[in-house]
C-alpha cells in the first residue's frame, strides 16, 4: 500500500538540501518520490499518510563501526589507556565468557538502543556473526557483520585459519538476505600476521563483495611499535601487503600524516571515525578535515560501548563536527549537512550500499527516521540540518523505517520487547562483575 510520510522538512541528502512541507512517499518497501506535500496528496490520492507536521526526515543513521556484543561491557573498564583496557579487562572477559548467548544477548541490547536513536544500518567487528545475523533478522534492521580475525586463540577460534573459515563459513546464508552482508575484520595490524593479511586479500580478490573492516593506526603507539617491529609504519606494511583497496573500511586512523592520507584516497580506502572512543581512550582525534579535503570518503562509528559507553549516532556526529571546528580553528568546518552526509551516505558507500541506501531518493529502500523538532529544546527552529547535532538528541527520534516497515513507533519499538532485554541484559551484567 502507498504511504506519503509528510513533515515540515525533508533532508534527502540527495540531494543536500532542507526541503520545507515536503513528503516522502513508500511503496512496497521502496521511496517512490520526495516532493512537496500538496503534489503528494494530489498524484496519490488513495495512499495513507501519516502527517508529522513538527518534524525532519532523514535517512537512517549508519553506524559505520561497532561491536555490538560488547554493548554488555557497557561501563565495566573506563579511565584507562587502550593497551590496558583490551589486555587487562576486555580480552579475560572474553576468554570466560564469549560465547553465542552472550553475542546474541549483547546484540539484541545493542540493536534495541540504536533503533531507538535511529540507526538502521551498523558494520559491526566482533564474533559468532550468524548468532548476530539472526538478532538483526528477528529485529528488522540492516547489517555488514564481520567474522573477527586474530593470531592468538579464543573460545572462538583456535588460530588465524580458523577464525578465517569462520568467518567465511556464513557467506551463502548472508547471500540471500538483502539486509545482511557479510564482512571480514582482521583485528588490527599489531595482532594479525602477514600471512594472515596476505591470506585475506587474496581470498577478497576472488571474492569482490567482500568487505575488510580493520582497526589501523588507533593510537600514537602503534606506528611506532610498526617501526621497531618491521621497519615501516603500519599502513606502509597494509599497501605492500595489497590491503589498501576500496573493499577497505579503516577504522579510527588518528594518526596518519598526510603521504597515508593521500594514499588512502589513491586506493579509495574508507574510514569509520569514532571520536567518542578515541577521546575516552586517549588516542587522539583524526585528522577528518585532512582526509576529506583529500577526497577520502569518511563515516561515522560509534565504536563498541565497552570504550565509548552508548551506541548515540547524534551524539557522535556532533562531537565529530565541533572537534574539527577546533582543531582547525575555522567555524565552518564540517558543517551540518556535510556531518549528515557522513553519518548516512557516506557511511553506506563505504559498505557498498550507497545505491540502497544512505539518501532519501526515489529507487532506494525506505529507510527512514524521524526527528521531532518541536520540543522545549529545539524551539525556535531557524535551521533543521543545524539542530540535528546542535540542540537535538537520539531522545527526539520517534519514529524508524526500515525498508517500509515501521520498527520504532513514536518512541515504541515494535519488534523488541525492551523489558526482556533488560532483564537478560542485567542478568549478563552480573556474570561480568565477577570476571
Amino acid at each position: 500500500m502507498t504511504q506519503i510520510l509528510s513533515a515540515r522538512w525533508v533532508i534527502p541528502v540527495e540531494p543536500l538540501t532542507v526541503l520545507e512541507q515536503h513528503s516522502v512517499v513508500l511503496d512496497a518497501g521502496t521511496i517512490t518520490a520526495v516532493l512537496p506535500t500538496p503534489e503528494a496528496r494530489q498524484q496519490f490520492p488513495n495512499a495513507t499518510e501519516t502527517v508529522l507536521a513538527n518534524h525532519a526526515l532523514i535517512p537512517g543513521l549508519v553506524n559505520l563501526h561497532t561491536h555490538a556484543a560488547m554493548t554488555l561491557m557497557r561501563g565495566l573498564a573506563d579511565d584507562t589507556p587502550l593497551m590496558t583496557w583490551l589486555q587487562q579487562h576486555i580480552w579475560p572477559v572474553e576468554s570466560k565468557h564469549l560465547s553465542e548467548s552472550y553475542v546474541g544477548a549483547g546484540t539484541q541490547l545493542a540493536c534495541a538502543e540504536m533503533l531507538r536513536s535511529g540507526t538502521t544500518c551498523f558494520a559491526d567487528m566482533y564474533f559468532y556473526q550468524d548468532t548476530a545475523a539472526k538478532v538483526v533478522r528477528s529485529t528488522g534492521m540492516r547489517a555488514a557483520l564481520g567474522g573477527a580475525v586474530l593470531e592468538f586463540p579464543t573460545p572462538y577460534a583456535a588460530d588465524a585459519d580458523a577464525y578465517i573459515a569462520r568467518a567465511l563459513s556464513s557467506r551463502d546464508e548472508f547471500a540471500v538476505d538483502a539486509k545482511l552482508k557479510l564482512m571480514v575484520t582482521p583485528h588490527a595490524p599489531y595482532t594479525v600476521s602477514d600471512t594472515t593479511f596476505q591470506k585475506l586479500v587474496m581470498i577478497a580478490n576472488e571474492m569482490d563483495d567482500l568487505l575488510l573492516m580493520c582497526h589501523i593506526h588507533e593510537t600514537a603507539n602503534e606506528p611506532t611499535e610498526s617501526e621497531k617491529q618491521y621497519g615501516i609504519r603500519p599502513i606502509e606494511r597494509l599497501e605492500r601487503l595489497g590491503v589498501l583497496g576500496p573493499n577497505l573500511i579503516a577504522v579510527h586512523c588518528v594518526h596518519l600524516n598526510s603521504s597515508e592520507i593521500a594514499l588512502f584516497r589513491e586506493r579509495g580506502v574508507h574510514v569509520a571515525h569514532c571520536p567518542s572512543s578515541n577521546l575516552k581512550l586517549a588516542s587522539g582525534i583524526a585528522p577528518i578535515n585532512a582526509m576529506v579535503e583529500a577526497g577520502v570518503n569518511v563515516g561515522i562509528g560509534t565504536d563498541g560501548c565497552a570504550s565509548s559507553n552508548r551506541l548515540d549516532m547524534f551524539a557522535e556526529t556532533r562531537l565529530a563536527t565541533l572537534l574539527q571546528k577546533g582543531v582547525s580553528g575555522d567555524a565552518a568546518a564540517l558543517p551540518a549537512l556535510h556531518a549528515l552526509q557522513m553519518a548516512t551516505l557516506n557511511g553506506a558507500k563505504a559498505l557498498q550500499w550507497d545505491r540502497v541506501i544512505g539518501s532519501l531518493k526515489p529507487g532506494k529502500a525506505a529507510d527512514i527516521v524521524a526527528v521531532d523538532l518541536n520540543s522545549i529544546e529545539t524551539t525556535p527552529c531557524y535551521d533543521p540540518a543545524s539542530h540535528l547535532w546542535h540542540a537535538a538528541g537520539r531522545e527526539h527520534v520517534t519514529h524508524v523505517w526500515v525498508d517500509g516497515e515501521l520498527l520504532l513507533d513514536n518512541r515504541v519499538l515494535t519488534t523488541m520487547d525492551l523489558e526482556a532485554i533488560r532483564a537478560e541484559s542485567a542478568t549478563w551484567g552480573e556474570r561480568f562483575r565477577v570476571h
